[in-house]
């Protein structure tokens, strides 16, 4: 079947590079939240997983939210997680099944998909590819083919985050008007 209605412009995508047992994503979150409010859905933020090795039970954590983005709530638990590292890094696995249920997800199914890994190929792809692009720490963000790393210091990266954004917007328009 073929849709003869004219192509809408797809949003630019910002790839965040996160691992949610990091305490330098914690302190990113509230530029990601930022960003989504200036924005809305004219910016796709992409949330991309790199756990650390220094992070224990980040890869768990990182397959926990591919389970909430499968449910649905995605964003909502990254953000529940994010806002509790500490308690993550003395919990381990439990706490991201709490987690689970506080939101009112399926938080057996989370169990489960931690036991039977259904979403490892996921975390794992994330991270070859953020490997393969030079990503080394998080958060790392990806935008209009620029790099741009938070894991020292945060300063000034919402706001260059949000100049190629808005580039990549006025960009997106001056091509609609000329098509």
């Amino acid at each position: 079947m073929s849709d003869s209605s004219p192509a809408r412009p797809t949003a630019p995508v910002l790839d965040v590079w996160c691992e949610l047992q990091c305490p330098d994503c914690h302190t990113a979150l509230d530029d990601l939240r930022a960003l989504r409010d200036r924005y809305g859905d004219r910016l796709h933020l992409r949330l991309r997983h790199f756990p650390l090795e220094k992070h224990k039970h980040a890869f768990a954590a990182a397959q926990a939210a591919e389970e909430a983005l499968e449910q649905g709530r995605g964003w909502l638990y990254v953000e529940a997680v994010l806002g509790r590292v500490e308690e993550l890094a003395r919990k381990g696995e439990p706490f991201l099944v709490e987690v689970a249920r506080e939101l009112g997800l399926d938080a057996e199914e989370f169990d489960t998909a931690l036991i039977d890994g259904r979403h490892i190929l996921i975390v794992d792809a994330d991270q070859a590819e953020g490997k393969a692009i030079g990503v080394t720490g998080t958060p790392t963000y990806v935008i209009g083919g620029e790099r741009l790393v938070g894991g020292r210091s945060q300063e000034g990266l919402r706001e260059r985050v949000e100049e190629i954004a808005d580039r990549l917007l006025a960009e997106q328009e001056h091509g609609q008007e000329q098509g």
